[in-house]
């Protein structure tokens, strides 16, 4: 029987190049491949890094009143 492995931050992980172990961010902060490849899409260098993804922050919740629980 066959596990299939969840992988850090799960298994669809579209290639991005801010994603890939071969990017570096430039002055400006957006990420530029060290091999002046094209996008990631295309790119056969691409290889994910985990610890470059930087997580989405979490929505805020409303303000709830004691009206909002009466019946």
């Amino acid at each position: 029987m066959l596990v299939s492995k969840k992988k850090l931050f799960g298994n669809n992980i579209p290639p991005r190049c801010e994603y890939c172990k071969n990017s570096e961010k430039n002055n400006s902060g957006n990420p530029v491949c060290r091999f002046g490849l094209g996008t990631a899409d295309a790119c056969k260098r691409y290889a994910y890094d985990p610890l470059k993804r930087e997580p989405q922050s979490m929505p805020t919740l409303p303000k709830f009143t004691a009206d909002d629980f009466k019946l």
